[in-house]
């Protein structure tokens, strides 16, 4: 089974009586025998997954797409992007995965607080295994900044889609920025990765 990118905006599956997931409603098209049906939180910890899910807020919903032909997936004229995976744990917002294929397994994470005021808890969807992983990126193409122990990085959590490699994260709240270009509603706080490895980022906010 492989994942190609068809256009910026479509991924093509070629299934061969070999089985993919993908986010719910994704199809747009397909050829051959292909069987449909839902595949939840689609992760290996099953009733636990979903019940965290509930728990978390992660909204991650998906569907099986098995048997053999080609299906097509796009999601709200979105940019897509092809990650692979080779035994690594990627840290995803849910809502920007669309499709996974090969040995990988689907969790929610706690991210950790945001702020120290509000003690409000986070939680993230991450990926891990061997395989393709297709990802949404509004506004353009996904954007890959390293992080190096020598530069940390700070992003909008709106842009964030996803992050992979040896990084921490935290979180620095009271960003005077976000104010000023009039994200002012609520408890201002952005994420911070320090260590090494890549955080990708869309260049429109959610």
């Amino acid at each position: 089974m492989q994942l190609v990118q068809r256009s910026k905006r479509v991924i093509e599956a070629r299934l061969n009586n070999t089985a993919v997931r993908a986010m719910s409603g994704s199809m747009v098209a397909y050829e051959g025998q292909i069987n449909f049906k839902s595949a939840g939180f689609g992760g290996g910890a099953g009733l636990v997954a979903g019940i965290k899910q509930r728990a978390t807020g992660e909204s991650l919903s998906l569907m099986e797409c098995a048997g053999h032909g080609v299906v097509y997936f796009a999601h709200d004229a979105a940019e897509t992007t092809i990650i692979e995976l080779a035994g690594e744990t990627l840290q995803v917002e849910s809502e920007q995965l669309m499709v996974l294929n090969g040995n990988l397994n689907t969790n929610v994470t706690f991210a950790g607080l945001r702020g120290a005021t509000g003690g409000q808890g986070l939680f993230t969807t991450t990926v891990s295994g061997h395989g393709q992983i297709a990802l949404l990126s509004r506004g353009g193409p996904l954007i890959h900044l390293e992080v190096s122990p020598q530069y940390p990085l700070v992003v909008d959590p709106d842009a964030f889609v996803c992050a992979r490699g040896n990084l921490n994260q935290s979180f620095v709240t009271d960003v005077s920025w976000r104010t000023a270009i009039g994200h002012d509603a609520g408890e201002a706080f952005s994420l911070r990765w320090e260590g090494s490895g890549v955080v990708s980022i869309q260049p429109a906010e959610r």
